[in-house]
Parts: C-alpha cells; sequence; structure tokens
C-alpha cells in the first residue's frame, strides 16, 4: 500500500468492480447475502462501493477512481484486503 492509501492489486480493481451492477442489489457473500450500492461520479469515472451483510454487522466500502492513466482504489476505514475478497468473491442471487 502506498502512503497515499492506493493499493497495487494482481485483478485490476476496475475489472473486479464492472462485476458488480450499477445501483442497488442483493448478491451473496461467504454463505451470507448482502446489499451493496454501487454509485457512479463523474461520470462513471468515480465508483463509490457500500456493502452491508443483512442481518448482520460487516461492511464494505471503497472509492474506486478509473482514469485514462489508470485506476486508484481506496478503501474506506479498513484493509484493502477485506474489500478485495468481497470484491473477488462474491456471488449474483
Amino acid at each position: 500500500m502506498g502512503d497515499d492509501g492506493e493499493v497495487d492489486t494482481p485483478t485490476p480493481v476496475a475489472d473486479l468492480v464492472a462485476r458488480l451492477p450499477r445501483g442497488s442489489s442483493t448478491v451473496r457473500y461467504g454463505g451470507d447475502r448482502w446489499a451493496v450500492t454501487v454509485t457512479e461520479h463523474a461520470g462513471g469515472r468515480s465508483l463509490k462501493v457500500w456493502a452491508e451483510q443483512l442481518g448482520g454487522t460487516a461492511f464494505v466500502s471503497a472509492n474506486v477512481y478509473l482514469a485514462a492513466a489508470g485506476e486508484a482504489f481506496r478503501p474506506c476505514e479498513m484493509p484493502a484486503e477485506r474489500v478485495l475478497a468481497f470484491l473477488r468473491g462474491w456471488e449474483p442471487l
């Protein structure tokens, strides 16, 4: 992780986020149902991902910035690994 909070990942975060439906949806992760919201800003160049475990207390949150020069991934107040595990492991219902 860099000093500015960016994280390098083997699979581009843009590809992981592209799998998520825009708007609100319900998915399965770790055997539980999760509510996920993906909000686009700046014409889709900035994305906010928020997911929360239904009936539980777990959540994930991150901002993803997409630009011609590359991407920036910024988890919100949690380890990047937690967000990346969710982005890699969620399944549609």
